[in-house]
């Protein structure tokens, strides 16, 4: 008893924590929660910001260093040689072998590698890089026998230079040398490898990467019958390689730019000078740069980083898998960017109806272009507005159904002891969820996952009474209408506005509907691509060429799309088709002949 007491007493008293123990915690320090500044950004202020911070610190009563003063006006000049010193490259070997070694941290990072020789025999070098990343045929047969020749300097007498190593001894495709410690390890990183020479300033950056990377294969997202059967792939340079191969021209510009602070992902942007709005390219160039962020991964970050409304559903941004469709958006006039990591590239700016096209409809005749794309909009309307329709009529408009079939439908739902509108949420968030799980299970057994599926929204939810025949119908036409469209994130932001449709019409019925859908047009109307407005050419009305759901024949397309405002606007002359007048001239003149 009196233990229970002390127990109960023990609660309403404080005690301090016995010192235990507990391992490894990874607790919050002093600097939490303080944005750190970033060193470079520090080092290049001016002295006279660094004088009014110092004012400020001072007024904020914020005593400063004076040791730290003093020294930093005594000598001032001393502190920024020596800082210039550290970032360039040394003439003394040794010196730039131990920079590297604590750039790197070599003493536990196992990875990289440094490799000492001497040059003909005579002057020492090293060269340094990254396991795994390089191709060690180009190390042992293109750059190793040529360095370590007795030939290598022919009887030459003088230094050797940067210069006369690239001109006359590596055999290697693409060279080139620097002078700072900043661009060697970035490079390196890449996969480079950097050479150091015994009383050269300069470092020769090798081109050798050789690291593991997938075979261009087919796309697995946009499978097509008639047209090229290329995807990308998760290498940057292939996918640069893959356009550039179809466009062989020598205005296609391919600018680089470093992605993502701490791991400096490429991402370039590519356009045909000539073609794209100026202003469209800067705008792009500009958003990418001011992307301040450690970590890029793909093109699905950086989409999300620089869309014009990231509130909203729809994508202002189109992604591809396929290099001819890109190679398409180019010559169209738009501006391309592929980053590292993933098989896509993205287009800017981008409409609400270059959403429903695909690569194939450029590979078929215009009447079966036409029928492809109308039976993409049907999907749509299905995808959209199906199960709302189906909830609006059973709940609010049954009269609007023929006799025979109200007749059929009410004796279906005699047996279903769940409302209209929860019955539909239970089947579509059940199609959903065994849509998710079949993306997610491994391809052996994504069939038992389909035949489970079937079962559930088939047969035995009809059987057990959850769901009447006719919302199997709807909800598999509505799956289908989704599969119809070719923009896998279009796709997905249907599938989310669908319920939206449900709870609407579940409210109000057809005006539920009307009003969802005028709400939905203010707002895609107001959206804007790069600029661009989202359901141009319609809304607004703007010159173009007939190429929007109906698909005009080929030779009718003179122009490019008008919203685009490219500097070139005719793609095609006017005497497309003179090949058959040229040859009923020619049979004319052989009869008079």
């Amino acid at each position: 008893m009196k233990k229970f007491f002390n127990s109960v007493i023990d609660l309403f008293l404080y005690k301090e924590p016995k010192k235990e123990e507990m391992g490894f915690e990874l607790l919050e320090d002093k600097t939490e929660g303080i944005e750190r500044q970033d060193d470079n950004t520090s080092d290049n202020r001016s002295d006279s910001q660094k004088e009014n911070l110092e004012k400020q610190r001072t007024a904020s009563g914020i005593a400063p260093l004076k040791t730290r003063k003093i020294n930093e006006k005594r000598k001032p000049q001393q502190s920024s040689q020596s800082k210039e010193n550290n970032e360039a490259v040394s003439q003394s070997l040794q010196i730039n072998i131990e920079v590297m070694r604590q750039k790197f941290s070599t003493y536990k990072n196992q990875g990289i590698v440094i490799r000492e020789f001497n040059i003909g025999r005579k002057v020492k070098a090293a060269i340094l890089y990254i396991a795994g990343m390089v191709d060690k045929n180009t190390l042992n047969l293109s750059i190793f026998p040529q360095l370590m020749s007795k030939e290598a300097f022919d009887g030459r007498n003088e230094e050797c230079t940067a210069d006369y190593l690239m001109e006359n001894v590596i055999a290697v495709y693409s060279v080139n040398k620097t002078s700072e410690y900043r661009t060697i390890i970035k490079n390196v990183l890449s996969g480079l490898s950097a050479l150091f020479v015994e009383g050269s300033s300069e470092c020769i950056l090798i081109d050798t990467r050789g690291y593991e990377k997938r075979s261009v294969d087919k796309p697995m997202t946009e499978t097509v019958v008639k047209g090229s059967q290329e995807g990308f792939t998760e290498d940057f340079q292939t996918n640069v390689t893959l356009v550039r191969r179809i466009i062989k021209n020598e205005n296609l510009m391919t600018e680089v730019i470093p992605l993502g602070k701490t791991n400096h992902s490429s991402c370039a942007v590519m356009y045909l000078e000539g073609i794209a709005n100026p202003k469209v390219i800067e705008e792009v160039r500009k958003r990418l740069k001011k992307i301040d962020t450690d970590f890029i991964l793909g093109d699905g970050m950086v989409e999300q980083f620089i869309e014009d409304n990231p509130f909203m559903l729809f994508p202002q941004i189109l992604s591809t898998e396929r290099p001819d469709r890109t190679a398409s958006f180019i010559m169209e006039g738009q501006v391309v960017i592929i980053t590292e990591g993933t098989p896509f590239a993205l287009a800017v700016p981008v409409t609400f109806f270059r959403l429903f096209h695909t690569s194939e409809d450029s590979f078929v005749r215009w009447p079966l272009g036409t029928f492809l794309r109308l039976i993409r909009m049907f999907g749509l309307f299905c995808a959209t507005l199906l199960p709302g329709l189906y909830v609006a009529v059973a709940l609010y408009h049954p009269e609007m159904i023929p006799t025979e079939l109200l007749s059929s439908i009410s004796k279906a739902k005699e047996t279903v002891p769940f409302p209209t509108i929860l019955e539909v949420l239970i089947m579509e968030v059940s199609f959903e969820l065994i849509r998710e799980g079949g993306i997610r299970v491994p391809s052996a057994i994504g069939q038992t996952l389909g035949i489970v599926g079937a079962l559930i929204l088939g047969q035995a939810a009809v059987a057990a009474g959850l769901v009447s025949p006719i919302l199997i119908i709807i909800v598999s036409v509505t799956g289908l209408g989704s599969f119809a469209i070719p923009n896998y994130t279009m796709a997905m932001a249907i599938r989310i506005e669908k319920f939206f449709f449900i709870f609407f019409a579940a409210a109000l019925g057809f005006y539920g509907i009307s009003l969802l859908i005028f709400l939905l047009g203010i707002m895609t109307c107001s959206m804007k691509s790069f600029g661009v407005p989202f359901f141009s050419p319609v809304a607004p009305k703007t010159r173009t060429n007939p190429d929007i759901i109906i698909k005009y024949p080929i030779w009718m397309q003179r122009n490019r799309p008008d919203y685009l405002n490219v500097p070139n606007r005719r793609r095609q002359g006017r005497n497309v088709t003179n090949w058959s007048k040229e040859d009923d001239g020619s049979q004319e003149g052989g009869d008079n002949s």
